[in-house]
Parts: C-alpha cells; sequence; structure tokens
C-alpha cells in the first residue's frame, strides 16, 4: 500500500485493494487503494475528471449499468468481494445506498417514495412507523407530516434531497453514498444537508463526493484527494494523491498537489 496514505483507528466498511476502473480500453482510475471506516463521513475532492463519481459508484455497483464498465482489483465490504460471481447488486445496493447530485423523487406521493424500496425488498413491518421513523432521521417529517399524500415533487429542492435520503434510509443500508448532494441547493438547504450528514454518521457510513473544499472541511472526518495524470497515449487517469484525516489533509497535507489544490492553487 501507498505510503501516502493513512489509516484510522476504527473498523473498516469498504476496502478497495488495487482497483483500477476501464470504459473500454481507457483507464479512467488507477491503482486505488483505500480504507473506509465505519461511522465517519469520508469526503472525496478533486479536479473535475479525476474519478471521484466514478470510484463512489464502484462501492454499490452502479457502474454494473454502463455497458464498456470493468473493473479489476477488489473492492471489499467487510470480508466480502462486491465483484465475486456470486454476489447480487441488488443487494449490494439495498446494505450501501446512494443520493445522487440533483434530488429525483419519483412521480408518486411523499409516502409512497419512502416505501417504494421497502416494498420491493419484502420489509414486513408497519409502513406508517418506517415512513415517520425515515423522515425524522432526514429531519423532514415535521414539514411534511400534513402532506404525505401529496407529491414528492411540490417539495422544495432541498426537501426534495432530504425526501430522496429518507428514502434511502428506509431501505436500512449501512452505508449513503452522496454524490455531490448539495451542488444544486441553495446556501440554507445546502447546510441543512450539513447539519443533516452530522446526524446520520451516528448511525451510517457516510461517503460524499464534493467540488466544496469548506464543505468538505466541514462534513467529513477523512478526505481522500484525487488528481489526473495524462499518459503518453494523451489519456487522463484519475489517480489517489492522499487520503488522511480532513484535518491533516487541509492543515498539514503531505503531498504539494494535495496543498495546492486545498490552497486554492489549482483546480
Amino acid at each position: 500500500m501507498a505510503s501516502n496514505i493513512s489509516t484510522v483507528n476504527t473498523e473498516t466498511v469498504l476496502r478497495t485493494e488495487n482497483l483500477n476502473i476501464y470504459y473500454g480500453n481507457f483507464l479512467a482510475v488507477r491503482d486505488i487503494w483505500l480504507d473506509i471506516p465505519k461511522n465517519r463521513v469520508t469526503a472525496f475532492i478533486g479536479p473535475s475528471g479525476c474519478g471521484k463519481s466514478t470510484l463512489l459508484r464502484c462501492y454499490n455497483r452502479l457502474n454494473d449499468l454502463i455497458e464498456s464498465f470493468r473493473a479489476e482489483g477488489k473492492v471489499y465490504y467487510y470480508d466480502k468481494n462486491l465483484y465475486a460471481p456470486d454476489i447480487d447488486p441488488v443487494e449490494v445496493r439495498r446494505r450501501i445506498g446512494m443520493v445522487f447530485q440533483k434530488p429525483n423523487p419519483f412521480p408518486k406521493s411523499i409516502y409512497d417514495n419512502i416505501v417504494f424500496g421497502a416494498k420491493i425488498n419484502g420489509y414486513k413491518g408497519n409502513m406508517d412507523e418506517l415512513v415517520e421513523k425515515s423522515l425524522r432521521q432526514a429531519a423532514l417529517w415535521d414539514e411534511v407530516k400534513d402532506k404525505l399524500r401529496q407529491s414528492g415533487l411540490s417539495l422544495s429542492g432541498g426537501q426534495q434531497q432530504r425526501l430522496c435520503i429518507a428514502r434511502a434510509i428506509a431501505v436500512q443500508p449501512e452505508i449513503i453514498l452522496m454524490d455531490e448532494p448539495c451542488s444544486a441547493l441553495d446556501p440554507i438547504s445546502t447546510l441543512r444537508i450539513e447539519e443533516l450528514i452530522h446526524e446520520l454518521k451516528e448511525q451510517y457510513t457516510i461517503v460524499i463526493v464534493t467540488h466544496n473544499m469548506q464543505q468538505a472541511a466541514r462534513v467529513s472526518d477523512m478526505t481522500a484527494f484525487f488528481n489526473v495524470q495524462r499518459s503518453e497515449q494523451g489519456g487522463r487517469s484519475g489517480y489517489l494523491v492522499e487520503y488522511d484525516a480532513t484535518e491533516s489533509i487541509f492543515n498539514n497535507p503531505k503531498q504539494e498537489d494535495t496543498r495546492d489544490y486545498v490552497s486554492g492553487r489549482f483546480g
């Protein structure tokens, strides 16, 4: 493992070992060794095209939906290699949820948005209780409890994103992946999502991709900085430059490229 990667004294829930990600013959992300600690917030930062979102989607096998995608190396969820032949990607996505860049509620009621995944996964408990619990965890219950039968699309952008977080929580995952969850939101809604992330890490492991340096510094415990390297053939591959406690990445990075990026010299 590369010497510029620090570990944290807690249980590892996700681990990549020598991971290379291809689209066809194009090497998009190369040689990733990375441990994600349990019940922490890990931020992925770096310039556009460095593979942050591509790596994030490897953790719940969403890249499988892209025909040209191919992964070499290993991605472990505890001791299970998520790319082993006997692994069901649908079950992976139940345990490892995803919140996307733009809020994407289903064109259904608020209530039906929450119970949709639970029904598919055979949830046998009380649906009303599940809806209330999930919305409370997403800090949305008090705002929508009297309009659960209204369309989720009738909510504001920030509320829609919290609804999507509640929907992810409802299938009872252990990990929540967030791909720039605040980039389409106003500052007040962004602050509410950041506060929510702090609350959720008590029960969930969170990995967030963000272009906002201040956000990464505010919400994360660990930060991974990725950069882009050009090959002799003119291609561009993303790679991990440095991974450490967020405070160290922003205040005392070991790599010059990291220092230049977090100080705004390039990006």
